[in-house]
């Protein structure tokens, strides 16, 4: 049985925009080609608010997905780190995660909540975060699969 990894994909999304960027991440992290290049990638896509300690701590690698609420992550993400922020903290250091935050405004308030948080649970970074500005368009869709799809072919690959 080939090597299997696991990216643990949390998002929320209130009003479509943020689902549709995970849709396209997700689609990306799924391309039956990366099971080719090397472990295969289980994609698990879990609902911030019902993502629990087991899934983190199952999981090899995170995407995290938010739209921007009040210049600030949204309500469900910063539960999502409340429930299961110190539980993991000793026991997922070194794993890598990607970002998007869907934003009305700049997107700098969510980045600049979610970044500190990941970086003290000891996650690292696999890219710079995808911040989408006003309605998502195709470029915003495909900027998203290549994300999701570089993130699932690291892990294949054991770059991270």
């Amino acid at each position: 049985m080939p090597d299997t990894r696991t990216l643990l994909v949390v998002w929320h999304s209130a009003s479509g925009g943020t689902r549709t960027l995970v849709e396209a991440a997700v689609d990306g992290a799924s391309d039956p080609a990366i099971g080719e290049i090397g472990a295969l990638v289980e994609v698990r896509m879990v609902e911030a608010l019902h993502a629990e300690v087991e899934d983190v701590l199952d999981a090899d690698g995170y995407l995290l997905a938010t739209p921007e609420n009040f210049g600030y992550m949204s309500g469900a993400l910063k539960v999502f780190f409340d429930r299961t922020y110190y539980p993991c903290l000793d026991h997922t250091s070194g794993r890598p995660y990607r970002l998007v935050v869907k934003a009305g405004g700049d997107g700098l308030g969510a980045v600049d909540a979610v970044v500190p948080l990941a970086t003290g649970l000891g996650w690292r970074p696999a890219g710079e975060p995808l911040v989408v500005k006003g309605e998502v368009n195709d470029g915003h869709t495909d900027a998203a699969r290549e994300l999701g799809g570089s993130l699932a072919a690291g892990l294949a690959l054991d770059l991270w």
